[in-house]
């Protein structure tokens, strides 16, 4: 009864039939989807420098303001 009901959760989300029975997986590894797009890969770069020196400024203003004082 439980793999029943479990094919047919399978079946309502789609997953059903993706996934490999006992020995179907295939040997070797994959690349990521996300870092095959080099697009994508410089995206979060420019998003993670971008986050990093707007932190790093606003450190130096709080820094600036406490040693005014």
């Amino acid at each position: 009864m439980s793999l029943f009901v479990l094919d047919t959760i399978l079946w309502i989300l789609g997953i059903r039939g993706h996934i490999p029975g006992h020995d179907d997986f295939h040997g070797g590894p994959n690349k990521s989807s996300f870092f095959s797009n080099p697009s994508l890969t410089w995206i979060l770069v420019v998003f993670v420098l971008v986050v990093a020196l707007l932190s790093l400024a606003v450190w130096a203003a709080v820094w600036l303001a406490i040693k005014s004082l």
